[in-house]
């Protein structure tokens, strides 16, 4: 049975569906929100500040791709699992690179939607308890994980993502050491099918951008050609 304090917010607008969902979660001891249009799921976030989002991506109003962006961009971590009739890797990679956990194409059997729940909801239980530091000193630039902010020589603060900042979270977690490009993709993309996208080097060398005060010549955020990458801690 899940913990009292597990919320879960559905994101749909089949009727069935929510019916079916809604039964089964608050069957296994969630408590369970409903939003049937993209409109108001955002202000639902902002309201009950759920533990987990189940999120369709076809929606009235805003798509569940959309909802995605924006509650990223408030830097609400919770897992996020998409629910779509699409079944191209390209929807994924977009949902995905937008701050999506994990991706179900309907039809889904209800049991597997539920294993994939407690599994996010153990992850990110682990992510929460797991001592975290929120200041990190690299050199001239602090982060401050909490904040989602670098800030540079001279007061420059720049935006972290909660990606970026999951990112960083995970490196540190393993710093020192090489962490290779699919360990990243699946710890924190949670990609679990082979792909090509070059996801993660992109992301680093954004935030590399961001982190280091010479990111060409990288003193912390390093990469290991043929292995991964290593975050450096002072």
């Amino acid at each position: 049975m899940a913990e009292k304090s597990s919320k879960i917010l559905i994101v749909e607008d089949e009727p069935s569906l929510i019916f079916t969902l809604q039964d089964t979660l608050e069957g296994e001891g969630f408590t369970v929100f409903v939003s049937e249009d993209g409109e108001s799921a955002v202000e639902m976030v902002k309201e009950h500040n759920p533990d987990l989002m189940i999120l369709d991506i076809m929606l009235p109003g805003k798509s569940g791709y959309d909802i995605c962006k924006d509650v990223r961009e408030l830097k609400y971590t919770f897992p996020i699992i998409m629910l779509t009739a699409k079944d191209q890797e390209t929807d994924k990679v977009k949902g995905l690179e937008l701050g999506a956990d994990d991706y179900l194409t309907k039809p889904f059997g209800v049991k597997e939607l539920l294993a994939r729940i407690k599994a996010r909801l153990r992850r990110a239980g682990t992510y929460s308890n797991a001592g975290e530091v929120d200041i990190l000193q690299l050199g001239e630039v602090k982060l401050d994980l909490a904040e989602s902010e670098a800030i540079h020589p001279g007061d420059k603060v720049v935006e972290l993502t909660a990606r970026e900042v999951e990112l960083i979270r995970y490196l540190l977690s393993h710093a020192n050491n090489p962490v290779s490009r699919d360990e990243l993709l699946e710890k924190v993309w949670r990609y679990e099918y082979s792909t090509n996208t070059r996801t993660v080097d992109v992301h680093i060398s954004k935030l590399r951008a961001k982190i280091e005060v010479h990111p060409d010549d990288p003193r912390y955020l390093i990469t290991l050609h043929g292995v991964g990458y290593m975050l450096k801690s002072n």
